[in-house]
């Protein structure tokens, strides 16, 4: 059993959301047209794109913890992750104004979206209701595939069947370590398979 929990507290921390847009931007630069990008333009983009998705929540939500004096177990209950979630959004959008700005390509500008909108969606979600943005980030590969492969024409069966089982293995990961209930999970990925979807046609 302890064996087990531990594959679940890796499973937990390599597929955390905030990792999601800077694997997807690296997926991007090597599979799609955006691979003839030079190689200073690409490592600049991924530095970039790591830097407001990962360093700078990550930084921000520290300093707002160390304010309030609150162990990372305080940020678990509900109604003390509002600033949190805010603090990622507020750099998510930075990022996509700056993406803006200098005129990135659509795909691009859609992973970043795809995430911004899944994080709005489940804070207005957890208002209510608890659910997993672990399970959402996941479901919002699985989103993103379908809607590519729809807008490239390519058939997506391997792509797609890798989101599915590295989604599984995050819900599953996220009940073992007690995070979440099954109706949690489920509800996290089909909120991240909508955002997937959604966010990437209308990018």
């Amino acid at each position: 059993m302890k064996k087990v929990l531990l594959i679940a507290h890796i499973l937990s921390s390599i597929f955390r959301p905030s990792y999601y847009p800077t694997v997807g931007t690296l997926i991007l630069l090597s599979f799609t047209y955006l691979s003839l990008f030079p190689w200073v333009f690409k490592i600049w983009l991924i530095t970039l794109v790591y830097v407001f998705t990962f360093c700078l929540p990550v930084l921000g939500i520290y300093i707002y913890r160390r304010i309030y004096n609150w162990s990372s177990f305080d940020l678990r209950l509900r109604h003390k992750r509002a600033v949190p979630y805010l603090i990622n959004i507020c750099c998510y959008l930075c990022l996509m104004h700056i993406f803006h700005y200098t005129h990135m390509p659509h795909f691009l500008m859609a992973i970043i979206g795809i995430s911004l909108l899944i994080q709005c969606t489940c804070v207005v979600v957890n208002l209510w209701w608890k659910v997993s943005m672990h399970s959402a980030g996941a479901g919002g590969v699985i989103g993103a595939v379908i809607a590519y492969a729809a807008i490239f024409g390519f058939n997506p069966t391997w792509w797609l069947s890798l989101a599915i089982f590295v989604a599984g293995c995050v819900m599953t990961s996220r009940m073992l370590l007690r995070q979440h209930t099954l109706a949690q999970v489920l509800g996290g990925t089909l909120i991240g398979i909508a955002c997937g979807i959604i966010g990437t046609i209308l990018m």
